[in-house]
């Protein structure tokens, strides 16, 4: 843990990370493993806010799994002209290379598109270039190193002709056949939400992993042609932020974020010189994910496994809002939720699969933006880097969420060769089966968990986070669709507790209640009537958030909002009512004093499918 005091017993929470050191400004901490072991961050960083002057890139070094790092070592020495957003490559011969943004002509404006304004934020253009270190991060070449790009039609059509380009890069390099490959960002226009139109290559050396001069490595610029990766035909300008995984066949896969409300994906066969129609990116049953102006990056955990950081929310709501094209999709990167993904063969060639999402990292303020990940494996454990502008840390991804989301994912595909993974029992308040046989109308609740309580360690005695959380999960069979029938219902008199009940066109409604704080939130309407659906209703009282999970499928919003999952208040202390009134609808019925994760709703739901009424 962090040395201070963490936030929330919630191990999820940002205040549980290791912090890497940096100065005020905090950007893509990205790591490598040096030959000698230790972990090499590069992260940019500066006195200000992101762009101002002062800006650069530095590096340090942890021979302890990050619980402390070396002095900062600047890439480049301290002068006016910024260097920003780098990424790193180690080689086999333990030389590692450093990819960055460099305002070599020291360019202090640059006018916009429309031809009337003008930024002065002057950190994405100019050279990319590298600098190596042979001594493991402890150093950097003193000699910088142009990376030449292709003009493309996207750089000829801004505002400078393609004299002047306009670029960034956060995907991190990979290898493939010998051949190293770095990824660009292309920036064609400067103007609503600051950049306007955008596109992705690659920059491809076949000779940087084997020469020992960096002067002789080669590069070109793929795909072939003029045009990069670019939104589905249809789509908005913005196709930015390309993260890249190499299949275990070879092919490259590629995931970038839009303003469009979803991901979009990509697939090459032949080494990244042509690109499949994009496409928006879906779950492994067909549904879109969403996702804002926000980075998305999928990353291979080995033996064809992967996982993809995003943050659930987005879609036609989203894409339609005024606001959209301007900063409003750069909103809400707080939860961070990840999916799971397994490769599948399909008559293109080896796909990714993904999962339901989960939540991994959040902040108690939903205005925190939490961004710019890496992930990276060491000695059979997960870590993930993030930052939100101001403080980089690296946290551990519990063994048991990956291996749950990516088994819950093999049995949905039918690649679960033992069948269902068990469910850990642990934590479960109240079972009533039913078996077929109808539940009680009522019955005595346990006291549930509370989600706030006084810390009376303190002077003031003031409140505190447990980081609970609840579940309520149930079989439901609805003989029609009516709004306002009370399925579950624990409200005292004062209205303490919690109801479950119908809503409209096929959604369910829950209503939580402390007598001073109180919460509703819906899902989306999926119900049917006379069929038997596995529901459960979460209220995770970590991020404070409430979702529901019905027949293994996660409630996003669909094409009716832009947010499936709701907020309850922080302030909400605990739902312990009166005992728990049952409808006749509910034919099975289990409360969990805490949340079931997303992978085990999905098991659960595929140990009792759904029954014809």
């Amino acid at each position: 843990m962090s040395a201070t005091q963490p936030e929330s017993p919630d191990p999820r929470h940002l205040s549980h990370g290791l912090e890497i050191p940096t100065q005020s400004y905090s950007d893509q901490p990205y790591l490598v493993q040096t030959a000698d072991g230790a972990w090499l961050c590069c992260v940019t960083t500066g006195p200000g806010h992101e762009g101002a002057q002062g800006q650069h890139v530095a590096t340090l070094r942890s021979t302890d799994q990050g619980r402390t790092w070396s002095q900062p070592v600047p890439v480049e020495p301290g002068d006016r002209r910024e260097n920003s957003y780098a990424v790193m490559l180690a080689a086999p011969s333990g030389r590692v290379f450093v990819f960055y943004n460099h305002n070599t002509d020291d360019v202090r404006e640059v006018r916009c598109h429309d031809g009337e304004r003008t930024f002065s934020r002057v950190d994405s253009l100019g050279h990319f270039v590298f600098k190596c270190s042979d001594d493991g991060g402890r150093s950097w070449s003193a000699e910088r190193y142009d990376i030449p790009q292709r003009l493309f039609e996207i750089d000829r059509a801004n505002v400078y002709g393609g004299e002047l380009r306009f670029f960034w890069n956060v995907g991190k390099p990979f290898v493939l056949d010998g051949c190293a490959y770095v990824s660009l960002h292309k920036v064609g226009e400067m103007g609503r939400g600051f950049f306007q139109r955008s596109e992705g290559v690659l920059l491809r050396s076949d000779n940087l992993l084997t020469e020992p001069d960096p002067a002789q490595i080669r590069w070109e610029t793929l795909p072939d042609g003029e045009v990069g990766l670019r939104t589905p035909p249809g789509g908005g300008k913005i196709a930015e932020e390309q993260s890249y995984s190499v299949l275990t066949d070879g092919s490259i896969y590629c995931v970038y974020r839009s303003i469009d409300g979803y991901p979009v994906e990509s697939y090459s066969r032949d080494g990244g010189r042509s690109w499949a129609l994009p496409r928006y990116k879906r779950y492994a049953d067909g549904r879109l994910i969403k996702n804002p102006r926000a980075a998305n990056f999928a990353w291979s955990c080995g033996g064809g496994r992967y996982l993809y950081w995003f943050h659930n929310h987005g879609g036609r709501v989203m894409r339609e809002a005024p606001r959209n094209a301007d900063w409003g999709a750069y909103d809400d990167r707080n939860p961070v939720w990840l999916s799971a993904g397994l490769e599948v063969d399909t008559p293109a060639g080896r796909e990714i699969a993904w999962s339901e999402p989960e939540i991994a990292l959040y902040d108690s303020d939903p205005f925190v933006r939490i961004s710019y990940p890496d992930q990276w494996q060491e000695a059979g454990r997960t870590y993930l880097s993030e930052t939100q502008k101001d403080l980089a840390r690296v946290h551990e991804v519990p063994a048991d969420l990956l291996e749950g989301m990516w088994s819950a994912l093999a049995l949905q595909l039918g690649q679960a060769s033992d069948g269902p993974p068990a469910v850990p029992t642990a934590g479960l308040l109240l079972a009533l089966p039913g078996d077929g046989a109808a539940l009680p109308a009522t019955v005595a609740l346990p006291t549930l968990p509370a989600f706030r309580v006084r810390d009376t360690q303190a002077l003031d005695f003031r409140g505190k986070d447990t980081g609970a959380g609840l579940a309520w999960e149930l079989l439901l069979t609805l003989p029609d669709l009516a709004p306002g029938r009370l399925l579950l219902d624990n409200r005292a008199a004062d209205g303490r507790g919690c109801c479950l009940r119908t809503a409209a066109a096929g959604a369910l409604e829950v209503l939580l209640s402390d007598g001073q704080s109180a919460a509703v939130w819906s899902s989306d309407a999926v119900l049917q009537a006379g069929q038997t659906h596995h529901v459960v209703v979460n209220l995770d009282g970590g991020p404070r958030v409430i979702s529901y999970v019905i027949d293994g499928r996660f409630g996003d919003g669909g094409d009716a909002r832009q947010f499936g999952w709701g907020r309850f208040s922080p302030h909400l202390r605990h739902l312990n009512g009166g005992e728990l009134r049952i409808d006749a609808a509910v034919g099975g019925l289990w409360v969990w004093g805490r949340v079931l994760r997303t992978c085990e709703a999905l098991v659960r739901a595929a140990q009792r499918p759904a029954r014809q009424g």
